[in-house]
């Protein structure tokens, strides 16, 4: 955040190249996380000035970061609700509590759609971070990592996948497809087994991006799934996740 006394303007930028948190959008509300990347954040300095905006008059202008040193300008936004907390790592691995803000475009304003390219770049970016991961790390992150989707509007509804759950999903399966319980069909160019990732109940239908929700399958279960989705392979899906996981 950056602040200018003389304007009375409020800048926030949400740069996804950098950080492997994600601010999130939910429809056209921007979930905008808090300064502070070591212990429990605070509403002090710029989160205050945040919260308090619907009173002290500040103009907030939100840019949005896709590729390194590219500015995607947004807008002016309000804050639509009242802050909330929820938990996060720091950047020391260590569980604390955030300060989000809930914000919206003003009225009246050109409505910026972001090209499904950008988007799936940015995505494949956040993925070769997570790869790096070791499993306990991964483990930690995947399961304090939020249980809802980002869902944005670009040329069509967008839902964006936590890097986290989706990367430990295809670990502990080691391979193996958890549906017909074949190894992967071949390793992709990593040297990793191809497996995609599948929200036992879809996104599209309320289902959590959870590592509770999430399994790893062969491209032709993930078809079969997809076009059949058979209530005994559901439950057979579920009784995996609660093997290997556990009860969320």
């Amino acid at each position: 955040m950056r602040r200018s006394i003389e304007t009375n303007t409020l800048v926030l930028v949400s740069d996804h190249t950098k950080s492997l948190y994600e601010d999130r959008w939910d429809g056209n509300i921007f979930h905008y996380t808090g300064m502070g990347r070591v212990g429990d954040q605070t509403l002090t300095s710029q989160n205050r000035t945040v919260a308090e905006s619907l009173n002290n008059g500040i103009e907030m202008h939100l840019f949005e970061v896709f590729e390194t040193k590219k500015y995607l300008y947004l807008g002016v936004v309000e804050l639509v609700a009242n802050p909330y907390q929820e938990e996060q790592l720091d950047d020391n691995g260590m569980k604390r509590q955030v300060w989000i803000f809930p914000l919206k475009s003003i009225n009246n304003q050109k409505k910026i759609i972001v090209p499904d390219l950008i988007i799936r770049m940015k995505e494949v970016l956040r993925e070769k971070k997570v790869r790096k991961l070791d499993n306990g790390e991964l483990e930690n992150r995947a399961r304090t990592a939020r249980r809802k989707s980002s869902k944005r509007r670009t040329a069509t509804t967008t839902y964006e996948r936590d890097p986290y759950v989706s990367e430990f999903a295809k670990r502990w399966a080691k391979g193996i497809c958890q549906l017909c319980n074949h190894p992967a069909p071949f390793l992709n160019k990593n040297g990793d087994p191809y497996l995609h990732t599948h929200h036992i109940e879809w996104l599209s239908r309320g289902g959590e991006d959870s590592i509770y929700n999430t399994i790893a399958l062969c491209p032709n279960c993930h078809d079969k799934m997809h076009i059949m989705n058979l209530e005994e392979d559901i439950r057979e899906l579920k009784d995996k996740v609660i093997f290997n996981v556990g009860i969320g």
